[in-house]
């Protein structure tokens, strides 16, 4: 897929559910990973045609991993001319030598978040943008199905009210299989992630059983998907 396929998605998704507005200042959460760094060129992108004005920054939350190299991500936000920002942090410590969780997922995530919210109120900045696709928003539904025994999912646009942060998904039209073919077409240069339990989480389990349902009932994502969007969800009406 090319990066003018990957910005038209984006635009739809931005236009669908009002993610922008005028003159704001929005934070691009970089993992690393070929989502975000997909993401981070298709915002970068959208500036030079895109209605209404907006500025962009990277955000990054150092876990504290050792030997991880965050040069080429600078890099390539300096060939975008989009300021970058890391925000240091003993997040991996604490979870996997003081706390020794067992499912280390969910506190790493709301510590890692909690950490760059706080960073980016003091930069004045109240809207960060993530790369959740398409597969993340069904294995969503899944989990959510399969261990709370409940339909929910995560919206395209979230206000956190007690941070102030306005939350927004421009990726919820996105197949993540799009996204990997942009990235290597284009030598995206991707940062592996250094967690231990990469691969082994309950989202791989639901990640998995999707790539099982979907041989046996070819296009079952695309269906779920859309049995979302007209489902009483929050935040899916358009």
């Amino acid at each position: 897929m090319k990066l003018q396929q990957i910005m038209s998605k984006t635009r739809k998704a931005v236009d669908d559910y009002n993610m922008i507005n005028e003159n704001d200042t929005i934070a691009v959460g970089i993992s690393g990973g070929k989502d975000s760094l997909a993401l981070l060129n298709s915002l970068a992108g959208m500036r030079r045609f895109y209605p209404k004005k907006y500025n962009l920054i990277a955000i990054t939350c150092d876990l504290g991993f050792k030997n991880v190299d965050f040069e080429n991500i600078k890099k390539m936000c300096e060939d975008l001319d989009v300021p970058y920002y890391i925000v240091e942090s003993d997040i991996s410590d604490i979870v996997f030598n003081v706390r020794k969780e067992e499912n280390p997922c969910s506190l790493c995530a709301k510590m890692r978040k909690g950490a760059m919210y706080s960073f980016l109120k003091e930069k004045g900045c109240d809207k960060i943008a993530y790369a959740h696709h398409k597969d993340d928003v069904v294995e969503t539904y899944m989990m959510s199905l399969i261990y709370e025994g409940r339909q929910n999912t995560f919206s395209p646009v979230t206000f956190l009210d007690r941070m102030e942060v306005t939350v927004i998904r421009p990726f919820i039209y996105m197949n993540e299989a799009d996204i990997t073919g942009y990235v290597r077409a284009e030598n995206i240069p991707v940062l592996k992630s250094p967690c231990p339990v990469d691969g082994y989480t309950k989202r791989q389990y639901a990640k998995d059983l999707l790539k099982s349902i979907n041989d046996e009932a070819p296009g079952v994502r695309e269906r779920i998907f859309t049995a979302i969007q007209n489902s009483q969800i929050k935040g899916w009406s358009k």
